[in-house]
């Protein structure tokens, strides 16, 4: 290797390291995202269904998970050999001692430090559609399960050689026929619209089906307890995505910097779409809506990061931050409990995305100078969104049954009235077991007023001057209304 390729081969290590720590950052991230969404009795709940997922996926991904994405030895091109790599077997030394390097020239390892942060927050995504209302158990079993029965074979599919990627093997290659031994009509999923999002969006749905709905769902309004924390989660979301589209480069490149700048352009351009929804049907803007569409953004450019212009990114985003707020909606009018909006982001935004790019692929895409080979790619594009959709549907209805008929999914009436982190956790993410304090007011008064004090003296209203009244904190409009809520919660359930 001359000096020029050695220097390379660092700096592309160097990028794809710093993607695997960006791409982790997004699990911790969702956890604040997710949290913020959620009412004040289930916040830690919810950011610790995905802080157990960073444990369990992480070591289930080391143990066979490698293998299963990646291994040579494979089932139909769907399910590869758990044994061939288990444990990282011959995957970080060759017979010398010497690390294993892969094709861009930086040591193996570093490729399976980034892949095991992908399958982390995949499996993370789908816990926001079970909020407040199942057990962490089973949760944390479901995880692990999942990543292996739906996770590890769908990356296998699309990134390891199999049914749905550019092999001559592939669904694609027997539609359309192979050139030079790999598929004619490659299908496109630069970062993950299908093994990361249609499979977390479709998980969601089928679980939110199978378990059922919140016992006050939609009769009560559960709206987030913090929106700066869904904000600063979005944020740092859209930080990480960074290295998770950047990173899929696989090297410091032009292909990194396009990745970069369209997924800037397509979040910018999708959370515009998702406010314009907002302020045209409800009426105003809400921040809720400006975090909902950065996600929904990052979500429609994943699959087509390095695929398109800045230009046709603005426009991929735009449609799919509009078509997600539209979305979330769905749990309305289908009647499923979507509780953070993973089918109406998640699904809706990933088919968006998945699709679209087979539209706007720059030369090749069929409104984009592709032709009749851009409508070839349309249809295969299509194609492994639906193979997608029903392969993780089929196998999480089984996984989810299963659960439901063994260790059991649901909380109690009691446990979920009462909140999912006093049930689940014996802790409260707020101290609210303090002194209760009186809180002061000035309302307005004529000259010349008495009025009570707080020591029970009566003073006079100087002119300019205002009332001074006291009142318990436990005692405010804001605790009655609230107080009022749990009395309607508790009749319903």
């Amino acid at each position: 290797m001359s000096a020029e390729e050695t220097m390379m081969a660092s700096g592309n290590a160097s990028w794809m390291l710093i993607s695997a720590a960006l791409v982790l950052l997004m699990t911790p991230a969702l956890a604040l995202f997710y949290g913020g969404m959620s009412r004040q009795k289930s916040v830690l709940n919810m950011m610790m269904m995905s802080f157990s997922t960073l444990g369990v996926v992480t070591v289930v991904y080391i143990l066979w998970g490698w293998s299963m994405s990646y291994g040579s030895q494979s089932l139909a091109g769907i399910f590869a050999n758990p044994l061939e790599f288990f444990g990282l077997r011959d995957s970080i030394l060759d017979a010398e001692g010497n690390y294993l390097m892969g094709s861009a020239g930086y040591a193996n390892t570093i490729d399976i430090a980034f892949q095991l942060t992908f399958a982390v927050i995949s499996t993370a995504l789908i816990s926001g559609a079970l909020a407040e209302r199942v057990k962490f158990s089973t949760w944390m079993v479901f995880s692990g399960a999942w990543a292996t029965l739906v996770y590890f074979p769908l990356a296998h599919m699309v990134w390891g050689g199999g049914l749905l990627s550019h092999s001559g093997n592939s669904l694609a290659a027997w539609l359309f026929g192979t050139t030079g031994g790999e598929a004619t009509i490659a299908p496109i999923d630069f970062a993950g619209g299908t093994v990361v999002h249609i499979s977390a969006g479709t998980a969601a749905l089928i679980l939110a089906l199978i378990i059922g709905r919140r016992r006050t769902f939609p009769h009560t309004p559960h709206r987030p307890h913090n929106l700066p924390l869904v904000m600063l989660g979005a944020a740092l979301l859209w930080f990480g995505w960074f290295g998770f589209n950047g990173g899929s480069a696989f090297a410091a490149d032009g292909l990194a910097g396009l990745a970069w700048l369209n997924t800037t352009a397509a979040t910018a351009a999708a959370m515009l779409g998702w406010l314009a929804v907002e302020k045209l049907r409800d009426g105003q803007p809400t921040s809720l809506g400006a975090a909902s569409g950065v996600v929904a953004g990052l979500v429609t450019i994943t699959p087509a990061a390095g695929a398109l212009t800045p230009m046709t990114s603005l426009l991929l985003g735009l449609v799919g931050g509009g078509l997600a707020c539209l979305g979330v909606g769905l749990k309305y009018r289908f009647g499923f409990d979507d509780s953070l909006d993973v089918v109406g982001v998640h699904l809706v935004a990933g088919l968006w995305g998945t699709v679209g790019v087979g539209l706007l692929a720059t030369d090749i895409g069929w409104f984009s100078g592709g032709g009749f080979a851009g409508l070839k790619l349309f249809l295969v594009q299509i194609l492994i969104a639906v193979v997608a959709m029903l392969f993780t549907a089929s196998l999480t209805a089984v996984l989810a049954l299963a659960l439901k008929f063994s260790l059991g999914w649901r909380l109690s009436k009691e446990a979920e009235f009462n909140g999912v982190d006093l049930d689940q956790h014996r802790e409260s993410a707020y101290d609210q077991g303090g002194i209760q304090f009186s809180r002061t007011v000035v309302l307005p008064t004529l000259p010349g007023d008495t009025f009570s004090a707080d020591a029970g003296e009566e003073v006079s209203a100087a002119p300019g001057e205002g009332k001074v009244e006291s009142s318990p904190v436990g005692d405010t409009p804001a605790t009655r209304e609230s107080d009022a809520t749990l009395d309607a919660e508790k009749q319903e359930i």
